[in-house]
């Protein structure tokens, strides 16, 4: 999905020659500012993550006298003695690209935590160090707290320099999904990363970056962010959908293609809106069996629609389809109570969705949904909310049959519900 169109090799050279603290590249901010620890904290979140209810800022706190003994600067380099908590940003952060060089010693390891989660991996790659047991033959960069075997967790390929030289990260974090280049060397492309302190959820949706230390000197320089917009983080999440074998279903112009309730539904600035206090289904003339779809939605206050999945062309989506896949903004006070199988992104009255990924109202947002056979996957701007076999299902909301759930074919679509909410650049993939 995600495809970087940047000068890799002017990069990897330029960090390689750069003087001890740079200015940071347009477009990019530093984080460190090459004299003081200013804007860090120190934190080492397996600790804190043990601290008492309401005890995590005590935690915190309690941890600043050793930061400041084993952190400095020095000469442009924020420098750390292999102990200590770990260098932690005030800010935290969502969508972002990441410079940093480091410059490690033997029998050192370390870390870059992302989202307060560990973490794209700094290994002593040589023998002697004493850790090719657990891959750091390999080499650094990869997601090392992801499950074995999963894309991301090793490496592509071995990119480190020797010891004394400095090495370059760049990183680029969108929703969960993670690629790092090491030294101009593609090491994770597009990887999830998973949530280590609950593999159950999804990485959060915003953190702090961590700069670990772990049993020698590290130094690093030339900290730079680049923070994107969802315009950005969109289309880069998105790519090139011929590329990826989608074919465009709307035209961004009118309705052609389309059937049901044509009248209730308008094009306006190129995208499907439904009328204000109009509702109805809207669907494709054509009929899908395994498919993928890729679009892109924005809620106004309170917005409720949903995507009809294998629509039969009449009934109910949620109910006569295979599953009505909820598009609300979860964030409206009058939505706060509803059954969790209610809110965006959920298979309606089936199968909740993890919350706590929509961009703020008013914002676009980047939906893909994948359906093969009885299951569902929904990413959202880059993390995965809903991964569900509906066969698995066998409690519904208010007990409510959902006859059309075994459906094999059907009609992709809106299920309106009398607010304006905007979709466009929808386009589809068949998987039969």
């Amino acid at each position: 999905m995600i495809r970087l169109a940047y000068a890799t090799t002017a990069f990897a050279l330029c960090a390689l020659l750069a003087p001890a603290h740079a200015e940071a590249p347009e477009g990019f901010r530093a984080l460190f500012n090459g004299t003081s620890l200013e804007g860090w904290h120190g934190d080492n979140p397996h600790d804190t993550v043990k601290a008492a209810e309401g005890k995590r800022d005590d935690a915190i706190q309690a941890q600043q006298r050793d930061f400041l003994r084993h952190w400095s600067a020095d000469n442009g380099e924020l420098v750390n003695d292999g102990e200590g908590p770990y260098c932690t940003t005030d800010e935290e952060f969502g969508d972002i690209e990441l410079h940093v060089d480091y410059k490690t010693v033997p029998l050192a390891d370390s870390g870059i935590y992302l989202r307060g989660t560990p973490q794209v991996q700094i290994w002593d790659t040589t023998e002697a160090g004493g850790k090719w047991n657990i891959n750091a033959d390999k080499g650094s960069g990869g997601l090392f707290n992801n499950s074995p075997d999963t894309p991301g967790q090793l490496p592509l390929v071995l990119a480190d320099r020797p010891f004394g030289e400095w090495n370059s990260f760049r990183i680029i974090q969108l929703g969960a999904r993670t690629t790092v280049y090491l030294n101009d060397q593609l090491v994770v492309d597009n990887a999830i990363m998973e949530n280590y302190w609950d593999r159950a959820l999804p990485l959060p949706a915003r953190g702090p970056i961590h700069l670990q230390t772990h049993g020698g000197e590290i130094r690093w320089r030339n900290i730079n962010v680049k923070e994107f917009t969802a315009e950005e983080a969109n289309a880069m999440l998105r790519g090139d959908d011929a590329a990826a074998g989608f074919t465009s279903v709307f035209n961004g112009t009118d309705l052609t293609g389309w059937a049901g309730a044509t009248d209730n539904y308008e094009v306006r600035d190129g995208a499907i809106v439904c009328k204000p206090d109009h509702g109805g289904n809207l669907f494709t003339e054509a009929e899908y069996g395994d498919f993928a779809a890729r679009l892109e939605f924005k809620l106004p206050p309170g917005g409720n629609n949903g995507l009809a999945i294998r629509y039969p062309g009449e009934g109910n989506p949620a109910y006569d389809g295979m599953t009505e896949l909820q598009v609300l903004d979860n964030t409206a006070d009058q939505y706060k109570e509803l059954d969790q199988r209610q809110y965006h992104g959920s298979a309606y009255g089936q199968v909740a969705a993890h919350r706590g990924y929509l961009r703020p109202v008013g914002e676009w947002n980047y939906e893909e949904v994948t359906v093969i056979g009885s299951k569902i996957k929904v990413e959202l701007n880059g993390t995965v909310i809903l991964d569900c076999d509906l066969n698995d299902v066998t409690e519904y909301m208010a007990n409510s049959a959902h006859p059309g759930k075994d459906l094999k074919k059907g009609h992709f679509g809106f299920a309106g519900h009398n607010d304006p909410v905007m979709f466009r650049n929808i386009a589809i993939k068949t998987l039969d």
